[in-house]
């Protein structure tokens, strides 16, 4: 089961890679994505903070997610919430990344287990949007630090963890991580070539049919 520590501890791991990209260094593309390495981090932040919002409130909306204001700034850019101002530089970004985590693992440590809340890959429950979170912060620094060129290797049980939560029935694969991957349309595996569409099932495990 994925837990508040988890969400932490991914964004500890991403910062600890990112931490030393200069803060001029952020506009290169971030893997195959169109976005910026620093739109990614970005987006990734946006989505701890919305996650926060979905499984935080008392009466969550089962049919929508909270109404709160979101744009891009730019046509075809991330629509997002949170946003990071650029002469706050690298470690404006990390630490932004990190107060958005710190929100969503209180809110999935004080959210009781029966609250649902809304996302449109399933109703889910507060381990769901942990999990969410998780993946969300691996695979996005992912794709920044391919586009920046420093290595990211996630621990496995991390991995693991998210994967049996959000993606069941993945195929057999000795490496977490590389399945977590092929699951989000990033990596082929053997006999089993890159996605083009994924999602994930947050629904609990338990309402599953």
């Amino acid at each position: 089961m994925t837990t508040p520590q988890d969400v932490l501890l991914s964004v500890a791991l991403a910062r600890e890679t990112l931490s030393g990209v200069p803060d001029d260094g952020w506009d290169r593309p971030a893997g195959t994505l169109t976005w910026s390495c620093w739109e990614v981090v970005e987006h990734a932040a946006d989505d701890l903070f919305a996650y926060a919002g979905q499984i935080g409130v008392p009466d969550p909306p089962l049919d929508a997610y909270l109404p709160i204001a979101y744009h891009a700034l730019y046509e075809g850019g991330p629509e997002s919430t949170v946003f990071v101002g650029r002469p706050g530089g690298t470690l404006g970004l990390l630490r932004t990344l990190s107060g958005c985590a710190a929100m969503l693992a209180g809110a999935v440590a004080l959210a009781p287990p029966e609250r649902r809340a809304y996302h449109p890959y399933g109703i889910s429950d507060a381990t769901g949007f942990a999990a969410m979170g998780v993946v969300e912060v691996l695979v996005h620094t992912f794709d920044a630090a391919a586009g920046l060129c420093v290595p990211w290797t996630p621990p496995a049980d991390l991995c693991r963890r998210s994967l049996d939560r959000l993606f069941p029935g993945m195929p057999e694969h000795p490496d977490p991580w590389e399945t977590l991957l092929w699951a989000t349309g990033r990596l082929a595996l053997p006999a089993h070539p890159t996605r083009s569409e994924w999602r994930w099932d947050g629904r609990p495990l338990p309402d599953r049919t």
